[in-house]
């Protein structure tokens, strides 16, 4: 997590660029701390989009007296990554997780192949039917 405030206006989140692994970051919640004003609190995610230019995005606007808290059910983002408080004083605070998951790890590719057991499983079901009108 960080603390965006009027003289703390940004967070970057970066990761090693000689790293090999995937990073995502995903955001949780953005809510107003203690000693917040009633003003409106804009807080933005500054990244690069496909043709590398940086962009911009609202992602919350927070008021003390009608949306101190913002729920984002995990919005996913790809570092780096940084948040800005376009607007307001804060304090706002952001939670949310870091996953990695190297590129070696087995478990992060599908498995295309199926054991014997398994196709014959499917060789077994019946084939879907139509509905009858």
């Amino acid at each position: 997590g960080c603390e965006l405030t009027a003289s703390t206006k940004s967070y970057t989140f970066q990761v090693d660029e000689e790293d090999d692994a995937d990073h995502i970051l995903a955001l949780s919640v953005v809510c107003l701390t203690d000693g917040a004003k009633d003003e409106c609190n804009v807080v933005e995610v500054v990244g690069r989009n496909h043709e590398n230019q940086e962009i911009a995005v609202p992602v919350a606007n927070l008021k003390l007296s009608c949306q101190p808290l913002l729920s984002l059910d995990n919005f996913k983002l790809q570092p780096p990554v940084t948040f800005r408080l376009a607007a307001g004083s804060g304090p706002v605070h952001l939670a949310g997780w870091h996953r990695i998951v190297h590129r070696e790890d087995a478990s992060f590719e599908e498995e295309d192949d199926l054991s014997e057991e398994e196709e014959e499983e499917e060789k077994e079901l019946a084939p879907i039917m139509p509905a009858k009108k």
